[in-house]
C-alpha cells in the first residue's frame, strides 16, 4: 500500500497509514478475523466513525473513538430516541432502587456528551468569531442561521430547527443567544466550559420523554428570550437577569423523568423522600443544574458568593415553575397589577418578573400558532396517557387526565387553557399590553375554539355554541401534573395528602453532592 503522508481528511473506511495511526490519541485497537474480506454495507452503517486498515499480511485493525468503545461493551445500552416512550422497556423496580449498577445510563450518556464536547472544542479552537453552527452538517448550517436570523419571532418553529440541527436545538439556540447578548465576554465565560455545560445539560434531559424532553427546554427558552426583548423588560433588564432568565429556561426541567409529583409520591420514590414531597422535580431540576454548573466550573472565577447567589436566584426561577403554587404567584402577580406598584429598578420586582415570565414561557404551548401548538397537545397527552398505563399496570391509582379510556386530548386541552393558561396570560397582557401579548391571546382563543370544534365532532353534537361545548370538560380542572384544582379565576384547593412537611432547606442539603 502505497503511504501517504499529508491526510487532512480522515473519511469513512479509507486506508490509514501506519505513522497516522500511532499518532492518534483515545483509540483503542483489536485485531479480528471478522473484518477479512470486503465489508457488508449493513456493517459500514452501523459502524458510526470507525476507521478498518488492511495491513500487507491482510490482518485487520479495527478502531473507534475511546468512548464508543466502552459505550458499546455495556450490556443492554440502547441509544435513546426522541420519538421513543418512556418506561417502555424498563423494569419498574428500577423507580425504588437505591444504587445504581456498575455505570449508570446517565453516565454512559455523559461520555458521549463529552466526546461531542471534545469535538466541538477541537472546531472551535482559534476560531476569532464564535459561531455555534459549526457542528452541523454542511447541507443545513445554512438554514438553521437563517432560522436563528429569526430567533425572536413568536411562530419560530423549534421541530423544524431541531431536524436542522441534528438535535441540537438547546445546545445551538442557548449558546447564540448568550453570545448574541455578549454574556460571554461581560460575565468572562470560557466557551469551552459554557459548551460543555450546554451539552451536558441537554444530555440529562430524557430524549425518551414525548414532551418533558429538550426540544421543550429549547422552546421555553426561545420564548424566555421573546419575553426579555419586550420594551419594559429590554430597558430593565441586568446582564445578570439575562443570563439567569436564559440558563434557568434551558434547565427548568432537567431530568425529568416523564412522570408527575404525585406519582413519585405514591410509589415512594427517593425524590419525594429527599424533598420532603414539596416540589419535588423542580428541587430536582435545581439541584441538577447547580450539579452541572460545579461540575463544569462555569462560574468558578467567579468569587465564591457571587457564584452561591447565582446558583440561589436559579433556583427561585426553576421553583417558579412548580404548577401548585399558581395560586400563589397569580395572586401576587394580580395584586401588583392591582396597585400599581412594580417597579422594575427594583432588584426584586425584576426577579419577581423573571418568575412569570419564566411560568409563562413554560406553559405558552397554547399561544403558539395552532400548527405548533397543537403538535406540543400531542406530545403532552401522550405522556399522560403512558403514565396512566403505568400506573395500571401496576395496579396503581390512575392520575387525574391521565385515563386514555376516559379523557379525550380535546377536554384535557380545554381545561388547561382555562383554567390553567387563560388567567396566567391576562395578567401578563396587563403587565405587558404590546403586540406580542395581543398575538399570544390571540392564538389562545383560536387554539381554544378549534379544540372546541373537535370535540363538538368527537360527540356529535350539532350545536354552533361552543360555550356548550365546553360544559362537557368538568366544571374544575384536576391538573395532572401536581393535582391542584383550578378554577377559571387561578385559585387552586390542594387535593394532595397533607401530611406532606416542609421542604428542606437548601442549607440542609451538601452542596458538594449531585442530586
Amino acid at each position: 500500500m502505497e503511504v501517504c503522508y499529508q491526510l487532512p481528511v480522515l473519511p469513512l473506511d479509507r486506508p490509514v497509514p501506519k505513522h497516522v495511526l500511532s499518532r492518534r490519541g483515545a483509540i483503542s485497537f483489536s485485531s479480528s478475523s471478522s473484518l477479512f474480506g470486503a465489508p457488508d454495507p449493513r456493517q459500514l452503517s452501523q459502524r458510526r466513525g470507525a476507521i478498518s486498515y488492511d495491513s500487507s499480511d491482510q490482518t485487520a485493525l479495527y478502531i473507534r473513538m475511546l468512548g464508543d468503545v466502552r459505550v458499546r461493551s455495556q450490556v443492554g445500552f440502547e441509544p435513546e430516541g426522541r420519538d421513543s416512550y418512556p418506561y417502555l422497556c424498563i423494569d419498574f423496580r428500577t423507580l425504588h432502587c437505591d444504587s445504581a449498577g456498575p455505570v449508570s445510563g446517565r453516565r454512559l450518556r455523559r461520555l458521549l456528551s463529552f466526546q461531542r464536547y471534545l469535538h466541538s472544542s477541537r472546531l472551535l479552537r482559534g476560531t476569532p468569531h464564535l459561531n455555534p453552527l459549526h457542528i452541523l452538517d454542511e447541507d443545513y448550517t445554512g438554514q438553521a442561521k437563517c432560522m436563528l436570523e429569526k430567533v425572536g419571532m413568536w411562530n419560530f418553529d423549534i421541530f423544524l430547527f431541531d431536524r436542522l440541527t441534528n438535535g441540537n436545538s438547546l445546545v445551538t439556540l442557548t449558546f447564540h443567544l448568550l453570545n448574541q447578548y455578549g454574556l460571554l465576554e461581560l460575565f468572562q465565560l470560557d466557551m469551552m466550559k459554557l459548551w460543555r455545560f450546554l451539552v451536558m445539560v441537554q444530555e440529562d434531559y430524557h430524549s425518551l420523554n414525548p414532551y418533558h424532553n429538550a426540544v421543550h427546554a429549547a422552546d421555553v427558552t426561545q420564548a424566555m428570550y421573546c419575553y426579555m426583548r419586550e420594551p419594559k423588560l429590554a430597558k430593565s433588564l441586568t446582564s445578570c437577569d439575562l443570563l439567569l432568565g436564559l440558563l434557568a429556561a434551558a434547565t427548568h426541567d432537567l431530568d425529568h423523568p416523564g412522570v408527575n409529583q404525585p406519582f413519585l409520591i405514591k410509589t415512594n420514590h427517593y425524590l419525594a423522600k429527599l424533598y420532603r414531597n414539596s416540589s419535588v422535580l423542580e428541587n430536582h431540576h435545581w439541584r441538577s443544574a447547580v450539579g452541572l454548573l460545579r461540575e463544569t466550573g462555569l462560574f468558578s472565577h467567579l468569587p465564591a458568593e457571587d457564584g452561591l447567589q447565582m446558583e440561589r436566584q436559579l433556583g427561585s426561577l426553576i421553583l417558579a415553575t412548580d404548577i401548585s403554587r399558581q395560586n400563589e404567584y397569580l395572586g401576587k402577580f394580580r395584586t401588583h397589577l392591582d396597585q400599581d406598584d412594580l417597579c422594575l429598578s427594583s432588584a426584586a420586582h425584576r426577579h419577581f418578573i423573571l418568575q412569570m415570565a419564566l411560568k409563562c414561557a413554560d406553559i405558552c404551548n397554547p399561544c403558539r400558532p395552532w400548527e405548533l401548538s397543537k403538535q406540543w397537545s400531542e406530545k403532552v397527552t401522550e405522556e399522560f396517557f403512558h403514565q396512566g398505563d403505568i400506573e395500571k399496570k401496576h395496579k396503581l391509582e390512575v392520575s387525574p387526565l391521565c385515563d386514555s379510556q376516559s379523557n379525550s386530548m380535546e377536554n384535557i386541552q380545554i381545561g388547561f387553557m382555562t383554567y390553567v393558561v387563560e388567567p396566567l396570560f391576562a395578567e401578563w397582557g396587563r403587565f405587558s399590553d404590546t403586540r406580542l401579548s395581543q398575538t399570544m391571546l390571540g392564538h389562545l382563543g383560536l387554539n381554544k375554539a378549534s379544540w372546541g370544534g373537535l370535540l363538538q365532532q368527537e360527540q356529535g353534537s350539532s350545536t354552533e355554541d361552543l360555550e356548550t361545548v365546553y360544559k362537557c370538560v368538568s366544571v374544575c380542572f384536576v391538573c395532572p401534573c401536581c393535582h391542584f384544582e383550578l378554577n377559571h379565576f387561578g385559585s387552586a384547593i390542594c387535593l394532595q395528602s397533607t401530611d406532606a412537611k416542609e421542604p428542606l432547606a437548601a442549607s440542609e442539603l451538601s452542596p458538594t453532592v449531585e442530586v
